[in-house]
């Protein structure tokens, strides 16, 4: 989810993209079969908010044949979901969303994908961070998807419940109540003992992604070997560490007890990459002027970032392409980052005044633009291997069952090594 969100060459390209979108057509000439007549239906899958209310408003007004529909759901369901069509041939959307937790499992499927390099996308490359453009390009030097947004850390945290449980409220004063993991769950204990037993954090499994980010080695090495007994252990001690001390609030995340739990009070901080600060907003607007941001305990970590990518099956993957080059320019990109805070994967961006100058209101005017700039130009993502995704997924039900106290945290590793092994087997 994610850049999300973020150059002189890109407006060129957009110029170029706004004649050729207008007939539904390639940049390299060609209609797509069955779209030459009529309006061409754009179906679009993709979880949370990635900003494209207001975009597709925008590119159906320019481009009067093109119909967008944009269907957002669950995000491990609409991975599994695009997995299924691929396998079945057909019914997969036009154009899909992947994640970085799966975007190694659907390259080595490149086949079932347009390949963007035939579609003009070649010239995008020296516009993204190196190895965003890497992570989505196969084996065989297909390019199956462009960069939204990168996830650099940060920590977001409501003052007015920190100020009625002691804690100082200013963004560097808080970032220094935590430089580790062991002291952000100290800081934990404090503000549940000081505010009456409330609980501080959202869930385990959101202190379980931001950690295991910061790790070296994720779940796989490059070799595909699944290696639980490193970042994947670390994070999960957090994780439990903090379940046990009475922390977290057991809200799974994109459910909708958990957005009930941002408008309920029931949680004062929560990790928080680049693309939650619109999940943040839309989920409990009434809370505008009481979040700020501070550092991520540990530093450093990207949790988050994905790819527009385009079916193969589809009968308008012209259109699709050209609306998805559309979407990664430059304009719509500074868009996604002021709307919901995808910050972009184009380093360009970066230096952008739209960009860097930007303030969020919402978050206390706190400078977003440079706060996650600077996380993303520092950032060195894990390897995440075919089955990131999926094994992922075993390991926070596992985590998700300590929670609700179906499983004791002390018989919770070999629970998740052996979730996680039969995930890494599948």
């Amino acid at each position: 989810m994610k850049n999300l969100a973020k150059g002189g060459l890109a407006a060129a390209a957009a110029a170029a993209l706004l004649v050729s979108g207008c007939s539904g057509q390639s940049l390299e000439g060609g209609g797509d079969k069955g779209a030459s007549a009529g309006t061409v239906t754009l179906k679009i899958a993709f979880w949370g908010d990635m900003g494209l209310d207001k975009l597709k408003t925008q590119y159906e007004a320019a481009h009067p044949n093109v119909k967008i529909v944009l269907n957002s759901g669950e995000y491990n369901a609409q991975h599994e979901d695009l997995q299924k069509k691929l396998v079945a041939g057909s019914g997969a959307p036009d154009i899909s969303a992947i994640d970085e937790g799966f975007i190694v499992q659907f390259r080595s499927q490149a086949d079932k994908f347009v390949n963007l390099l035939d579609k003009g996308g070649a010239e995008y490359e020296s516009k993204y961070l190196p190895w965003k453009w890497k992570q989505s390009m196969s084996a065989d030097g297909k390019q199956i998807g462009l960069g939204t947004d990168v996830g650099g850390l940060a920590m977001c945290y409501r003052t007015d419940l920190f100020q009625k449980a002691g804690l100082p409220t200013d963004p560097a004063a808080v970032s220094k109540l935590w430089p580790d993991w062991n002291s952000f769950i100290d800081v934990g204990k404090q503000y549940v003992a000081k505010s009456g037993g409330k609980k501080f954090v959202d869930s385990g499994t959101n202190l379980f992604n931001p950690v295991i980010a910061q790790q070296p080695v994720g779940f796989y090495d490059e070799s595909e070997k699944l290696q639980m007994d490193g970042g994947p252990k670390v994070a999960f001690d957090v994780a439990t560490k903090a379940i046990d001390a009475g922390l977290s609030a057991n809200l799974a995340s994109f459910q909708p007890n958990w957005d009930q739990g941002f408008k309920k009070d029931q949680f004062a901080v929560l990790a928080c990459p680049a693309w939650m600060l619109g999940h943040i907003q839309d989920t409990a607007p009434e809370q505008k002027g009481k979040w700020n941001i501070a550092a991520i305990p540990g530093g450093g970590g990207n949790w988050g970032g994905s790819w527009w990518t385009i079916p193969s099956q589809g009968k308008n993957v012209d259109a699709a392409a050209d609306f998805v080059k559309w979407l990664v320019a430059p304009e719509q990109q500074i868009e996604v980052f002021k709307t919901v805070g995808n910050l972009p994967s184009q380093p360009a961006l970066y230096k952008d005044p739209a960009v860097l100058d930007y303030k969020k209101e919402f978050f206390t005017n706190a400078p977003t633009g440079q706060i996650f700039a600077a996380t993303a130009e520092s950032l060195k993502p894990q390897y995440l291997g075919k089955k990131a995704g999926p094994t992922r997924v075993a390991v926070e039900s596992v985590i998700t069952q300590v929670q609700q106290g179906k499983l004791k945290s002390a018989d919770a590793w070999a629970a998740a090594v052996k979730e996680a092994e039969k995930a890494a087997n599948s």
